[in-house]
């Protein structure tokens, strides 16, 4: 197919490396800033622009891997220049009907995606959706092309989907974030670490995340919980423990 890529993000990155590898064009490749198009386009042997009027191909789909925030702009502009092309959005939390245009839908890879890492595209979930049945099987194909695993989803569904992958993901992230400020400002190494995450995520893969909780709150280990909180104050990070306070409780829940 031939696709125009609106975005030159971590997303767009990845999607435009994994589009190319399975034998699709993308003439172009759009920014709001040059050098983030050039940096781009230059791995795709692609056009990189950051004027809408400089996009002179009607592609088969236009992709808009934007900042949720500006998709309904985004798309209208598009959608004025090439009014009979589809757009699709590849955003989690966001309705298909943002787009006005008559041609929509949504192409959603679950994933964390940074530019630093350029990831597999066949291991990574893709939920598809569109206001046209025809339109439905072009992005079906096109993530059956790039992916082993294509789902149909709607909004609502796929909302469900991105809130959970916030908690697995993001949150996760974020409190080995916190590990890690915790680790080097006593001159320890995260690394020590990797293991223990390494034997966890294993634990994940085969058993349900409950059945293999451990660690002082499900043990309801009062003492330890209070010292750690105790540790968390004294080094004047309250946030961390009511961050520390507020899991446990879930977890005890």
């Amino acid at each position: 197919m031939v696709i125009n890529l609106i975005g030159a993000g971590n997303l767009a990155t990845s999607l435009a490396v994994a589009l190319i590898r399975a034998g699709h064009k993308i003439p172009f490749v759009f920014s709001r800033t040059m050098s983030s198009a050039k940096d781009l386009a230059e791995k795709v042997d692609a056009r990189p622009v950051c004027k809408f009027d400089d996009i002179d191909v009607n592609a088969d789909l236009f992709i808009i891997a934007v900042k949720d925030d500006i998709i309904r702009n985004v798309a209208c502009d598009i959608c004025e220049r090439f009014p009979q092309s589809l757009l699709v959005h590849t955003a989690g939390a966001v309705e298909m009907d943002i787009i006005s245009s008559k041609r929509k839908g949504v192409f959603y890879p679950m994933q964390t995606f940074s530019k630093r890492r350029i990831v597999d595209f066949l291991e990574i979930p893709i939920f598809v959706d569109s206001n046209m049945s025809e339109d439905l099987d072009v992005l079906k194909t096109l993530a059956k092309s790039i992916s082993n695993k294509v789902v149909s989803c709607d909004d609502q569904q796929r909302k469900i989907l991105h809130l959970a992958a916030v908690f697995c993901c993001n949150f996760t992230n974020h409190c080995a974030a916190i590990a890690y400020d915790i680790l080097r400002n006593h001159s320890m190494e995260f690394d020590v670490m990797l293991p223990l995450i390494n034997e966890t995520i294993k634990k994940i893969n085969k058993y349900p995340p409950k059945m293999i909780q451990t660690g002082p709150a499900v043990r309801h280990d009062n003492n330890v919980m209070n010292t750690h909180i105790g540790m968390l104050n004294n080094m004047e990070k309250k946030l961390w423990a009511d961050i520390y306070k507020l899991m446990s409780k879930s977890i005890q829940s």
